[in-house]
């Protein structure tokens, strides 16, 4: 895998093997960071880690900060060596936890954008929407989804702002109502 854009352009980073991931593939992921614009100076929450790859995306576009949540070991593993390999420590925290474990004992942690692409037979709604809820209002929390998932977020809490549809991926921006 690579980093398509920003600072870090070009650099190589590890995937995981196995099919407990599915990271983000190039054209899907700068099509989210081109809608996104300029998240400068921005916090980012990457949900449900796999590689990495939305968060080294981010720190290279300018993003101060990635969280990272991943619960798969190996997964944690590679994402750990691709910080180092990136030299990506002092912008980058890897959290080895599951992500409802992390939301139900950070509930009142926000983020600028919380970026979610769960793994396909994972997806929970009411965690996703959780997760969104770790968003500040009036900001942008980013949900990426296989086209056959048919999630909807209440209406009084939450609006979609943008959809984009890449072969079997479907990017879905939403923006929290303050």
């Amino acid at each position: 895998m690579r980093i398509v854009s920003g600072e870090l352009k070009g650099r190589i980073f590890k995937s995981p093997k196995g099919f407990a991931t599915h990271p983000m593939g190039d054209k899907v992921r700068t099509a989210l960071f081109d809608t996104l614009g300029d998240i400068s100076g921005l916090n980012i929450l990457d949900a449900f880690g796999g590689s990495g790859a939305l968060s080294f995306e981010a720190i290279s576009r300018g993003a101060k900060q990635a969280t990272i949540l991943e619960d798969n070991r190996q997964a944690a593993n590679v994402i750990k060596e691709n910080i180092s390999s990136l030299g990506l420590e002092k912008k980058v925290e890897l959290l080895t936890v599951n992500a409802k474990t992390w939301s139900n004992q950070h509930p009142d942690q926000k983020f600028d954008i919380v970026l979610c692409d769960p793994p396909y037979n994972h997806i929970q709604e009411n965690l996703i929407e959780k997760l969104i809820e770790h968003s500040i209002v009036n900001c942008v929390g980013v949900l990426s989804l296989p086209l056959h998932a048919d999630i909807r977020f209440p209406k009084e809490r939450f609006e979609i702002i943008s959809q984009k549809t890449f072969g079997n991926a479907r990017l879905v921006f939403y923006r929290k109502i303050a």
